[in-house]
């Protein structure tokens, strides 16, 4: 039996979980903050509250299996709310997500210690170092998820970017860890006996890390929403233009702008995620000249995917980008670089292109072909919906499952 383990609980985790309760691996789910929809409170709150707080709803399987440890994540979201930034600080606030990791992370190796009734871990990058650590005194299985490229090879990417756009370099966010946080990215991955990774450009980089951490890998796709889309008719003269993401340029948004550009008054561009700082001017100025939606509940996001023509994610360090199968699913072709899942899912030329990373000019030459033909751009969104209905998260958690079940019986016959 299995104690799985991630504080915030997105849509893979969730099916990750429910993956292993369905084949009947599944002990223990530990969490920080979870939320009932159908709880009598829901209809009281204030909608923003509400929306926030739906993102945390598990679904009623799980529930059982759910253990909390709230304070540090309920901290975390109220003073997001309100605008108290010096809680939240990169790794040094009280209420910091690096702080929220590490408080779960204790709480679930103190659990693990007590030895009933678990033979294994299934922890997440960052969160995973102390329950492994407790897990290994104890002879358990530990399974690590890494959902974004190994740090080692981020980093000489990153370098190179903040030499690039300097401009831009306030945004590169993962340049702040510490070196203690990176040791223990490190060390989780020498502890873990398999690592589970939602692409193959996940799992290139991982040979960036020291031989003796090296591990099985299993490459096992994320799914896309079953929310099927009314059919398409573009509507006016301009290629409706979608990207969703954080506004940062590990992105690579700073060449999706350039790119518009090139293409003038014959482009409308909208853009949906939060800032990653308020220090980037050539972002700031971007905010004021294309349409920008800071936030949305995800049913929203996928509507918003149904209203635009392509979509475009042109990440220079990606695990996956589930927004990219997610926009297939609405009918959208997606323009992606080599280092997403966008090579795993994407019949070039089909149902979108893949484009080298930091090249405006080849995002401007694949929406300046869409713009043209228009014939074409309709083939490529029946395409993509294909595609995504060939990727759906019954079948991620069906090879999720396999895959731990083949971990579990190696340990077994190992013993």
């Amino acid at each position: 039996m299995i104690l799985f383990s991630h504080p915030t609980g997105n849509a893979n985790v969730r099916h990750a979980a429910q993956a292993l309760e369905e084949a009947g691996l599944l002990a223990e789910f530990w969490t920080c903050v979870s939320w009932n929809p159908d709880s009598l409170f829901n209809g009281v709150l204030p909608k923003n509250l509400r929306s926030q707080l739906g993102r945390r709803a598990l679904p009623e399987i799980l529930r059982k299996r759910a253990r909390y440890v709230p304070w540090r994540e309920a901290g975390r979201m109220l003073a997001s709310m309100c605008g108290i930034s010096g809680w939240t600080k990169h790794e040094s606030g009280i209420f910091s997500i690096d702080a929220v990791y590490r408080s779960l992370d204790r709480s679930v190796a103190r659990r693990v210690s007590g030895g009933e009734g678990i033979t294994a871990v299934y922890a997440y990058e960052d969160g995973a170092s102390q329950t492994f650590a407790a897990a290994k005194a104890l002879g358990l299985k530990c399974l690590y998820d890494l959902p974004i490229g190994y740090w080692r090879a981020a980093h000489p990417i990153y370098a190179e970017e903040m030499e690039r756009e300097p401009q831009w370099a306030s945004t590169l966010t993962g340049t702040l860890d510490s070196p203690e946080k990176l040791a223990r990215k490190d060390e989780e991955l020498r502890l873990a006996d398999a690592v589970f990774v939602a692409s193959s450009f996940t799992k290139k980089t991982i040979e960036s890390a020291p031989e003796n951490i090296c591990k099985p890998v299993h490459v096992i796709s994320y799914g896309s929403p079953f929310t099927p889309p009314p059919a398409i008719e573009r509507g006016g003269n301009k290629l409706k233009i979608l990207f969703v993401g954080g506004l940062g340029q590990r992105k690579g948004l700073a060449y999706l702008l350039k790119a518009v550009a090139l293409l003038g008054e014959r482009v409308e561009l909208t853009l949906v995620g939060n800032k990653t700082t308020n220090h980037c001017a050539p972002l700031n100025e971007a905010l004021q000249r294309h349409r920008w939606i800071p936030s949305l509940p995800h049913g929203e996001v996928l509507r918003e995917m149904n209203r635009h023509d392509v979509f475009v994610f042109p990440s220079l360090f990606e695990g996956f980008g589930l927004v990219i199968l997610e926009a297939m699913s609405q009918g959208l072709p997606v323009i992606t670089t080599e280092n997403t899942a966008g090579p795993d899912l994407i019949t070039e030329g089909e149902s979108g292109f893949i484009v080298p990373i930091r090249s405006a000019e080849a995002i401007a030459e694949k929406l300046d072909l869409l713009a043209r033909d228009s014939s074409l751009l309709s083939a490529m969104k029946t395409a993509a919906r294909e595609t995504a209905v060939r990727h759906t998260w019954g079948q991620y958690r069906a090879r999720l499952a396999q895959a731990v079940l083949a971990e579990m019986q190696e340990n077994a016959e190992s013993r």
